[in-house]
């Protein structure tokens, strides 16, 4: 009986010992975090990380007494190095692992922490690449460089630059970082023109050669995307070269502010070679917190136990070990346990070092609760989007005058560039909104604060080619003289005046397009220009939908559109021409009321009118001279009967309108010119089957065609104003046209010299004739916008 007793109570007693030792929360948790201890990155990062676990450790309302312990290995700014410290640091059963800084170890980091299914949580990785769904145990406290270059595309779009080239590190940070720009400077209609790839450890002298050769190339504006260097070469350099004077551009991603960030303000003074750079740097709101924090930061480093100044990534790397604090001890209350088991992967590993290396049962759940996390930390609100980035980001635009930093302007994602902070602006700015892109005013190198052309007619760089259409006919507009090969016209005399103002020389040569015997076919020349063989067309060029997804046009510098032409007469005018506004009918029946008006005025007025009495003869003549005085108001005799006067009221309103349409058709009969064609407009021409004529190379053959549908078999090609002549004449029974459609200026000219033809209805093309060039195509633009 007392073993029955006895076994229920044991099982008892063995149940609530064992669920409270597994509902325990342990005693101390470790976290680990790789990086390069003696970086500009890396030295205000592990004093930051230091600070932040005591902070948590004292923080009662965290963690509940469990001990926050952080385990660090030194990268030593390599990837093999760092991958051996991620091993060691992984072998202590870490949660969580902090980094690394590089991009390039985070890759190789990051595939372990897949294996072993150990979250980890960067504070200044940024390569876009790492928010791949191959790394999906991989997450970032700082930006990802897709927001920094959309921010890069931003800024030199707002100035206009329509090519770069770019300096950068030749690693994953570095390429993919450079993508990104390629991407967004392609959405914006700019591109990459040169790129500068350098090794980690690059020769001063290899690289002086480098870029010493990139003045050669047009483009004046450069982006600079490389790790953070102290030193500052490739500035030092570029000021050694005459490369950082007037007219040169340099921007430079946030490597640069934070390299300035971690100087003290007295090494900052030596630093006016960098006169005239904008770069970008992570935005931090101003808050209480981080105000505390950079003061107790200046008291350690009076106190020496700090040596390198605060830059963003250390306040990042303050709120990502609170980040991991928060997801852990949210982990601990809701799960509890916490355990690692051997990795069956690893199982031939067991004699070697990686046997020591066991996986994270709950790193999936540790990973959602870091996905969750929303808290406002030193450097705003940290919370994640779908790629595992810190939402919203955002940058301040600094520019160096006079070796300090100025602050122009901020760029984040939701509202572009402006100069108020992201903070104050959103909800309420759109980006796409061109007139709210504000920045204030930059020193640009050399010391000048107009904005710089960002390009030079480089020493090597060939002469524009440009095309022109060798016209056989309306040789006024643009065709070259056989005899002398001189280009003329209307549109070589507009382009000659526009690059008139542009207060530098451009280079260029014409080249004409066509055989010598017809005008050239349009499209072909455009194709010419997308196809590389011109960098540009001078000429008649109509802007059209077609061409212009091929090629730029810019602004028109005369506007036109299709017309109808087609034969018209003037009626000769006879000496009789004043009867004509009435038919003879309408004549007699006006005489005859004419005559009936005055023997009824007569009747009624004879007998109580004198002036309507006498003898016959005076009376008969009295009463027709009464009636026809009445169509020009000048009666001198008087009615005076009642019957007689209503008579007369009735009488003149009648003949107020037989006057006004007399008139009006007469006027008529006199202006306007009588039409020997029935076409009125397009939508008639259409409709009938006449052949219809169009200049030989013009765009109006294809819009007939493939917009109105015209049967190719109704279309028939004119190539010079005596061939519009003598079809028009012909008409379509003697085997010439009804009508031809054709551009207006063409049309004005040829009217000036023929006036047995005239325009028929209204234009129905809305367009202009512009100078065609390739996309981008910088020389064309600049001096046209002059």
């Amino acid at each position: 009986m007392r073993h029955v007793v006895a076994l229920p109570l044991a099982l008892w007693v063995w149940v609530i010992f064992h669920g409270s030792v597994l509902c325990q929360r342990p005693a101390v948790v470790n976290i680990g975090a790789v990086f390069t201890f003696d970086s500009v990155i890396g030295r205000p990062a592990k004093v930051a990380m230091k600070v932040a676990v005591s902070d948590v450790n004292s923080d009662p309302r965290i963690l509940n007494g469990t001990e926050l312990r952080l385990i660090m290995g030194d990268a030593k700014c390599s990837v093999f190095v760092g991958c051996i410290a991620a091993f060691q640091v992984l072998e202590r059963q870490v949660l969580a692992i902090i980094g690394p800084q590089s991009s390039s170890i985070a890759h190789m980091i990051s595939q372990i922490a897949n294996g072993l299914q150990v979250p980890q949580i960067s504070y200044a990785a940024t390569d876009p690449t790492l928010s791949a769904l191959q790394f999906p145990f991989f997450l970032r406290t700082t930006h990802s460089d897709s927001y920094q270059m959309a921010g890069m595309a931003d800024l030199i779009d707002y100035y206009g630059w329509k090519e770069v080239i770019v300096i950068f590190v030749d690693d994953d940070y570095g390429r993919n970082g450079m993508a990104a720009l390629d991407d967004e400077l392609e959405k914006r209609g700019s591109k990459i023109s040169y790129k500068l790839p350098l090794p980690t450890e690059f020769n001063v002298r290899d690289f002086t050669e480098m870029l010493n050769k990139s003045k050669l190339i047009g483009p004046r504006v450069y982006v600079v995307h490389v790790n953070p260097d102290p030193s500052f070469r490739i500035f030092s350099i570029a000021q050694k070269l005459q490369m950082m004077t007037r007219g040169y551009v340099w921007f430079a991603t946030d490597w640069l502010c934070a390299t300035l960030d971690s100087f003290s303000p007295m090494n900052q003074t030596s630093l006016h070679f960098l006169q005239g750079v904008v770069g970008l740097r992570q935005h931090i709101p101003q808050s209480r917190k981080k105000d505390a924090f950079v003061s107790q930061w200046r008291k350690m480093q009076k106190k020496g136990l700090v040596s390198s100044g605060l830059n963003t990534y250390g306040l990042y790397a303050y709120d990502t070990v609170w980040a991991v604090a928060y997801a852990i001890d949210k982990f601990l209350k809701e799960n509890g346990n916490i355990s690692f088991s051997a990795s069956d992967k690893l199982h031939d590993m067991r004699a070697t070092q990686f046997g020591k290396l066991e996986v994270f049962d709950n790193g999936n759940l540790l990973r959602e609760q870091l996905l969750q996390i929303n808290f406002t930390g030193l450097t705003g609100r940290i919370q994640f989007d779908p790629e595992r980035n810190v939402i919203n980001g955002s940058y301040d635009v600094i520019n160096i005058v006079h070796t300090k930093i100025r602050g122009v302007g901020y760029w984040s994602n939701y509202s572009g560039l402006s100069v108020l902070p992201p903070e104050d602006l959103k909800g309420e700015q759109n980006r796409n909104s061109l007139l709210d892109q504000k920045l204030g005013i930059i020193t640009w190198p050399g010391g000048i604060t107009e904005k710089p052309r960002g390009w030079e007619i480089a020493a090597n760089e060939r002469p524009l080619r440009l095309g022109i259409p060798k016209r056989t006919s309306f040789v006024d507009f643009v065709t070259e003289v056989n005899t002398s090969h001189k280009v003329q016209g209307y549109c070589i005399d507009v382009f000659n005046a526009a690059l008139n103002l542009v207060p530098y020389n451009v280079p260029h040569t014409f080249i004409p397009f066509g055989d010598g015997r017809s005008n050239p076919k349009y499209d072909e020349l455009v194709q010419k220009v997308a196809d590389d063989v011109f960098d540009g067309v001078v000429g008649d060029v109509a802007i059209v939908t077609n061409r212009t997804r091929i090629v730029d046009f810019t602004q028109p510098y005369a506007a036109t559109g299709l017309v109808i032409v087609a034969p018209v007469h003037n009626t000769k005018l006879s000496a009789w021409v004043f009867l004509k506004p009435f038919t003879v009918e309408m004549w007699c029946v006006t005489a005859a009321a004419f005559v009936m008006i005055a023997v009824v005025i007569w009747i009624l007025e004879h007998r109580v009118n004198d002036d309507f009495r006498g003898p016959p003869k005076r009376q008969l003549i009295t009463m027709f001279l009464f009636s026809f005085s009445t169509l020009f108001k000048a009666n001198q005799e008087d009615t005076r009967s009642t019957l007689g006067r209503i008579v007369m009221v009735v009488w003149l309103f009648l003949l107020m309108v037989i006057t006004s349409s007399y008139t009006a058709s007469l006027t008529s009969i006199l202006t306007v010119q009588q039409l020997s064609s029935p076409i009125t407009g397009i939508d008639s021409l259409i409709a009938s089957d006449l052949p219809i004529g169009y200049q030989v190379g013009s765009f109006a053959f294809s819009y007939l065609r493939d917009s109105l549908y015209v049967h190719q078999s109704r279309l028939v090609s004119l190539g010079s104003p005596e061939e519009y002549e003598m079809a028009l004449r012909k008409g379509p029974k003697g085997g010439g046209v009804a009508a031809i459609v054709d551009e207006l200026p063409y049309v004005e000219l040829f009217l000036e010299k023929q006036k047995d033809f005239g325009v028929f209805g209204q234009t129905f093309t809305k367009s202009g004739w512009g100078f065609v060039s390739s996309f981008v195509y910088k020389q064309i633009h600049e001096f046209i916008c002059a």
